[in-house]
């Protein structure tokens, strides 16, 4: 039914998968930590060693991108994105028999760094294996899997209120992962050419493609003439030309504004956020309605990122999320100052955080990463998208990191405004600066890009 490549890019994304159970981890396992009756910390944990387990993570994933990114140039795409597992498994082995804030906080540093290499790692492949006219769809349905993870957590971890056998089942995912992907998995023609390995290049072409061996020759041809011209380059090579600058401008500036709109600090304090809005329905249940939310829409960017584009795609999710952030916001200012003149308005928090994430979903959240696996040259791929991913989860860290102490500061309703205020930048610098890549080739990017 579908070519072989399409297969193997969708068993590859099950490492979004095992990342996004990571990335809602916080919302339900730091109230299981601290729970009274069963948890290991008995009710002792403060609110500044929850905003360091829910922040340290995504300094791990800052860090992550620079070892997966050198990991993919040297060993391939595929035996790195095996090694991106082990992080993943080891972590939420150390947290399952985990008594002590520092060795949570090992944990989740560990964990992060598998977050940032799956981030960096997932769209170069994606990008590489998929052809020209799936390649917008499969780049959006990384997405898909991430969100799959994010429910999950959300869901299982809510019922399952023993630490312990949760973060042993997480490291079973990640071994589940492992073995499958080592099955199913094949290394892309593109790295085999980097690597001058031209018949291992064209065996790969021969069984992800459902295509004749002379249109085969004939891309592989187009692989070599993209690469062979190129030398490979550095991180201080991404701002030695106009294109490639312009192309980081575009891949950092996209996950900068994916992440001052506020999205860790919503799935990683869903809980939280829904309890200091004071709405009627128990917070841990809010937390899946958001969570089946963001699962359900993350379909819908596969089949329209092909029809509309990316631009219209992402101008309309900013706005969006602009637009419910602000009536969060708004929201939470009046019901701070006199809860009764919005006592009937209970429900209004958990729409407009439906109404964001189903914005978000819609671009902000899988495109960034589609985009990012499409403007790169080859000779810079691995280390420009690792440094663009660096500059998401350094962002993500400063917003989760401080999101509660500053919401206590001066209001969680203020906070919603200033990311829906990043959230209208986010509009303005994409209609401005972001390059449409539909219906382009890898190489036809190049050329608008350095025009």
């Amino acid at each position: 039914m579908f070519e072989y490549s399409v297969y193997t890019i969708l068993t590859g994304t099950l490492a979004g998968f095992i990342a996004g159970t990571s990335l809602t981890w916080t919302s339900p396992e730091i109230v299981n930590l601290n729970n009274t009756d069963t948890g290991y910390f008995n009710g002792t944990l403060t609110a500044e060693d929850s905003s360091w387990i829910g922040g340290v993570v995504s300094l791990g994933a800052a860090l992550g991108p620079f070892i997966f990114g050198y990991l993919a140039d040297r060993i391939g795409r595929k035996y790195t994105l095996l090694a991106i597992s082990v992080p993943f498994a080891i972590s939420s082995i150390i947290t399952a028999f985990s008594n002590k804030v520092v060795e949570i906080l090992v944990a989740r540093l560990i964990t992060g760094v598998g977050i940032g290499g799956a981030f960096t790692v997932l769209p170069i492949y994606v990008g590489e294996m998929s052809l020209d006219e799936h390649r917008g769809a499969l780049g959006s349905g990384m997405n898909c899997f991430i969100c799959f993870g994010l429910i999950f957590t959300y869901v299982v971890g809510y019922y399952i209120s023993s630490v312990m056998i949760f973060n042993i089942l997480l490291a079973c995912l990640a071994a589940g992962y492992f073995v499958i992907f080592a099955l199913i998995g094949t290394e892309t023609p593109h790295y085999y050419v980097q690597k001058n390995k031209h018949d291992l290049a064209k065996a790969a072409l021969l069984r992800i493609r459902d295509t004749p061996e002379d249109v085969t020759e004939k891309e592989l041809e187009l692989i070599k003439s993209e690469i062979e011209k190129e030398e490979q380059g550095s991180i201080v090579d991404i701002f030695r030309s106009k294109g490639t600058t312009k192309a980081f401008i575009i891949g950092s500036g996209l996950v900068f504004f994916q992440q001052a709109s506020g999205i860790n600090a919503v799935l990683f304090f869903a809980q939280q956020i829904f309890q200091d809005a004071g709405t009627t329905l128990a917070p841990a249940y809010c937390s899946m309605i958001i969570g089946g939310v963001q699962f359900g829409t993350s379909f819908v960017t596969p089949l329209v990122s092909n029809m509309f584009g990316r631009k219209v795609l992402l101008i309309g999710s900013a706005i969006g999320m602009a637009l419910s952030e602000s009536i969060l916001g708004i929201y939470d200012i009046i019901r701070a100052a006199d809860e009764d003149k919005v006592s009937s308005l209970s429900f209004l928090p958990i729409v407009s955080l439906v109404l964001y994430i189903i914005t978000y979903n819609v671009g902000f959240g899988p495109l960034p990463w589609a985009v990012i696996g499409e403007i790169f040259p080859n000779s810079i791929k691995s280390s420009a998208s690792a440094l663009a991913t660096s500059v998401c989860w350094l962002t993500s860290f400063i917003i989760t990191k401080w999101f509660s102490q500053v919401a206590e500061a001066i209001g969680q309703g203020q906070c919603f405004l200033g990311f829906a205020g990043f959230s209208l930048l986010a509009a303005v610098f994409v209609f401005f600066v972001v390059l449409e890549t539909k219906d382009k080739t890898l190489a036809e990017i190049q050329v608008d890009l350095n025009k």
